[in-house]
């Protein structure tokens, strides 16, 4: 628990600071210092975990010479011997991906911009429910009848509990270039690691499986060498990041507003709405 607390905080200031959201940190002692705005996320990052547990006198330690560095050094060397920089480039462009579900089906678009993996994470992610008939079902977890589906061509570089891995420029290697997270899919008819699939291609049926569900939908997110691209970032003006646009369905967020938001696609606009009884959630690909 205590690992992924860290992880999780860690998260929560490299991403705020990409999305240049982060500007003071108060310390456990209540003090506030006011961030070097010169400094990178990654290091923001770990300046915001000590905020976390830290006062001012052993939180200036930490991130001294004298601290975290002097550990890191003795543990796995000089840390920037081997930087890749810039880890996403400013310029990225997004590759082309289709709506993930057959052309045929209507789904419900149930989750706006949220956390990619855990909540300290770039809101990377969007939700979507598949259509099944809700009276044929006992729970509100259930394995539908319906399909998740290949957005792009490429290989599937992991599968594990709930978990698909799709890696869209197919050397299997999920921390370089673009891969797509799909979560809460069903080990039943699930696709394999290793398979290479065509857009459209079946991956799986959504279900409640891997992280935290109270209800069968599909978590879909992007990632780029590895870090997590937000799906709406209209605050990321130093490094700006392309939006999630699926089926030529641009996702937009609401400030500081977690799962909220909407998809347009031309004059054409849906809302993320919990539910399948509303006409504004449904996405089609027509």
């Amino acid at each position: 628990m205590q690992l992924a607390w860290a992880a999780d905080n860690l998260n929560r200031g490299y991403y705020a600071s990409q999305a240049e959201q982060m500007r003071t940190l108060e310390l456990a002692d209540g003090t506030r210092i006011r961030l070097n705005q010169t400094i990178n996320a990654a290091t923001t990052g770990l300046q915001y975990l000590f905020s976390r547990i830290h006062g001012y006198s052993q939180w200036m330690k930490d991130v001294s010479m004298e601290g975290l560095v002097v550990t890191y050094r003795a543990l796995f060397g000089d840390p920037f011997q081997n930087a890749f920089e810039p880890l996403v480039p400013d310029d990225l462009v997004q590759p082309a991906l289709l709506l993930p579900f057959e052309e045929s089906q209507t789904w419900f678009y149930t989750g706006g911009p949220h956390g990619g993996w855990g909540s300290g994470s770039a809101w990377a992610a969007v939700d979507f429910a598949p259509p099944d008939d809700l009276e044929t079902v006992t729970s509100s977890c259930y394995v539908s009848a319906f399909y998740a589906t290949a957005a792009a061509s490429g290989v599937i570089a992991r599968v594990d509990e709930g978990t698909v891995i799709l890696d869209l420029d197919g050397d299997g290697d999920e921390s370089t270039g673009w891969t797509i997270l799909y979560l809460h899919i069903a080990s039943e008819g699930r696709v394999n690691a290793g398979a290479r699939v065509s857009p459209g291609d079946r991956i799986g049926k959504p279900s409640c499986e891997g992280g935290f569900s109270n209800g069968t939908h599909m978590h879909i997110a992007r990632r780029y060498n590895g870090e997590w691209i937000p799906a709406d970032c209209a605050t990321c003006i130093l490094h700006p990041r392309p939006s999630f646009v699926i089926g030529a369905w641009a996702v937009e967020g609401l400030p500081n507003q977690e799962y909220q938001g909407y998809m347009t696609n031309g004059s054409r606009r849906i809302v993320a709405e919990q539910g399948r009884n509303i006409a504004d959630n449904r996405i089609t690909w027509q």
